[in-house]
């Protein structure tokens, strides 16, 4: 039987760009990453104790991103990196759109909320899955608290 996915499935913040994310209620967190015009952009993925920044740092645990233009003209292009807290576009419409995951097991100890920011005018949206706890839309807690 179908369901719809939010509440159920996932939770999202659309406008996440450098805001903290709570991981406490999710067992993961995917990152849609998008800047028009084939200018590239970086993301920089950071973790901090509460949704104030306390001890703030960067979580160098991205191995894997993908790739496309973002407009559902192509497939998404699988690629790889050593670990690092950031994924770096290139300058081409094939990398407008990038998306990529971080486990909440990834976090330090006594960590529990992570962000991650562009150094340009690229859009983030984090969507939180996995969820502990399935809840009606209405009832799911505020991401960032």
């Amino acid at each position: 039987m179908a369901q719809k996915g939010l509440g159920a499935v996932f939770n999202t913040t659309p406008a996440a760009d450098g805001k903290w994310i709570a991981l406490k209620d999710a067992g993961s967190i995917a990152f849609l990453c998008y800047l028009t015009g084939a200018a590239g952009d970086t993301y920089t993925l950071q973790e901090a104790k509460d949704s104030g920044g306390t001890g703030a740092q960067n979580l160098a645990c991205i191995t894997e991103y993908h790739t496309n233009t973002g407009d559902g003209s192509d497939a998404w292009t699988r690629r790889t990196q050593a670990a690092a807290a950031t994924v770096v576009t290139a300058a081409a419409a094939t990398q407008n759109a990038a998306v990529f995951e971080v486990l909440g097991t990834s976090l330090s100890d006594t960590y529990k909320f992570v962000r991650v920011t562009s150094t340009g005018a690229g859009t983030v949206n984090a969507v939180t899955h996995n969820l502990v706890t399935q809840r009606t839309p209405a009832n799911l807690p505020a991401m960032g608290v």
